[in-house]
């Protein structure tokens, strides 16, 4: 693996899973790992583990263990925001429906990076 970008996903469809509205409620998480030419090598969906989902813990501190360059969103709260700064990891705002379509946008160097989190409660769209 040469990099992996994560993305909160809605379903298990891969590339052409639709994005989750908000990164700690995802009920899950597309794994995208490229190879050294920047092609999409392998996509996986995990479950979202994290306390917003009846687990445990913080999805931000969960999906740290996959190691990401990159996470990919709408948006997020301030602690997973500033967690992820704090570990090296970018976090860009998506813009764009599905996996497959923020994924491109990725490597074509045309996402934003998310400067703040959002501290509401409630599903919504960035």
């Amino acid at each position: 693996m040469t990099e992996r970008v994560i993305v909160p996903a809605a379903d298990q469809n891969g590339l052409k899973a639709r994005l989750a509205e908000h990164f700690g409620r995802a009920p899950y998480y597309a794994i995208v790992d490229f190879d050294a030419n920047g092609t999409v090598a392998d996509v996986k969906t995990v479950p979202n583990i994290g306390e917003h989902t009846g687990g445990i813990g913080h999805s931000h501190d969960n999906l740290l263990e996959h190691q990401p360059k990159a996470i990919i969103v709408y948006g997020m709260g301030p602690r997973g925001l500033a967690s992820f700064q704090n570990a090296g990891v970018v976090v860009l705002k998506a813009n764009a429906d599905t996996v497959g379509e923020v994924v491109n946008a990725y490597k074509a160097g045309k996402l934003k990076k998310l400067t703040e989190g959002c501290e509401h409660a409630h599903q919504h769209h960035h």
